[in-house]
């Protein structure tokens, strides 16, 4: 049947310990990258959902806010809090831009509001 094995006892022996030690290096590469793969899933159905709106924040003193974005906009900054649909439609209205990315404004059902720059007080 295998006629290309030794055919001496200590030489069959030396393989047979040569393949456990290899076939147990495969079963703990096996188990790890399960466990990999059930983390990655743990993680993945333990994110919380993604904001629906957010606000982009400025920098300084008391961080005012500069922009609102929807959702997962890319052009949202590092600096920025999640806020509610009311919320953001209420600083959409009170003179807060808008993002023209992503266009919150228009999700939001706001379409008669100047899209200029924010006045400076």
């Amino acid at each position: 049947m295998f006629d290309d094995l030794p055919e001496d006892l200590p030489r069959l022996e030396t393989l047979r310990v040569w393949h456990t030690l290899w076939l147990t290096r495969i079963n703990a590469k096996i188990a790890a990258v399960q466990q990999r793969q059930a983390e990655a899933e743990r993680g993945r159905l333990r994110r919380p959902e993604p904001p629906q709106w957010t606000v982009e924040l400025g920098i300084g003193t008391g961080r005012p806010p500069v922009q609102i974005h929807a959702g997962e906009c890319r052009m949202a900054g590092k600096r920025w809090r999640p806020v509610g649909r009311d919320e953001a439609r209420r600083l959409i209205a009170g003179g807060l831009r808008p993002c023209t990315h992503c266009r919150p404004d228009t999700e939001l059902d706001i379409i008669d509001l100047p899209h200029g720059p924010t006045p400076v007080p």
